[in-house]
């Protein structure tokens, strides 16, 4: 009798434990993830900043734009790119305009003596880029450098 009541009382503590779990993976089922990129452009090249354009927007429209987080930070060579006279300049533009934050290193800036009046405007600075790329990656950001 005492076996069948510990045989009957594990089968319900299993039962109970699937139907909780299975809830709990219903609801995330349905949830969708927050994704978190951070783009790294650290060459003066206008072929590699479009190439950063190009996969930030095919992320958007692969995973939802609402669905993701995207950061581009330059440094280096690749600051050029983000100043008043670039190349890329319409495209960095359109890229803001669709959620897309652009930032420039201020290390670099300070080295090439290049001001925030001599940047694209609505373009977002940090101390130094490499730190904010390693600070992103450590929260779980996902990480490329095209």
């Amino acid at each position: 009798m005492k076996r069948r009541l510990f045989i009957h009382a594990g089968i319900a503590f299993a039962g109970t434990t699937f139907l909780i779990a299975a809830g709990a993976q219903g609801t995330g089922a349905t949830a969708q993830k927050r994704h978190k990129l951070v783009i790294q452009v650290s060459d003066n090249d206008p072929a590699k900043w479009n190439l950063a354009l190009n996969n930030a927007k095919n992320v958007q429209d692969d995973v939802g734009a609402a669905n993701v987080d995207i950061a581009i930070i330059a440094y280096g060579p690749g600051i050029g790119m983000l100043k008043l006279e670039s190349p890329t300049g319409a495209r960095v533009a359109d890229a803001m305009k669709a959620n897309v934050r652009v930032v420039a290193c201020e290390n670099t800036m300070r080295a090439q003596k290049i001001t925030k009046d001599d940047m694209l405007p609505a373009i977002s600075y940090v101390p130094a880029g490499v730190t904010e790329i390693m600070k992103k990656q450590g929260e779980g950001w996902a990480y490329l450098r095209p």
